[in-house]
């Protein structure tokens, strides 16, 4: 089961409309229907019952949608905890800098090598 998969199957959910949850996740609407297929697949179960005038969510989508939540929420938290703290050393800047480098003149601050 993949976050990208849940995400879709949240989104979904909360909208019932899959055009909907494609434009608020910013992917095409195919891409959001086959995500909830396959997870329809993984899981062995229809998460939505689809008639021609609406989208509904079944009792298996229902309680799916809780655990869906918890692991999106678990995921999101890991990650923020895992998170670099901001800040750090700063950087010194060594040399005397960057200056253009132009095709056949000698690089600037050094001395042409004698032959």
């Amino acid at each position: 089961m993949d976050h990208k998969q849940l995400r879709s199957f949240v989104a979904s959910a909360e909208t019932l409309h899959f055009a909907k949850a494609a434009k608020a996740l910013g992917v095409p609407r195919s891409t959001v229907v086959a995500d909830v297929r396959k997870l329809e697949e993984i899981l062995g179960a229809e998460l939505f019952a689809r008639d021609v005038e609406s989208t509904q969510l079944t009792d298996a989508g229902y309680a799916f949608l809780i655990d869906a939540r918890r692991q999106l929420d678990a995921s999101a938290a890991a990650a923020a905890k895992s998170a670099p703290a901001p800040g750090g050393k700063a950087k010194a800047n060594k040399g005397k800098g960057r200056a253009p480098k132009v095709k056949g003149e000698p690089l600037p601050y050094k001395k042409r090598q004698g032959r």
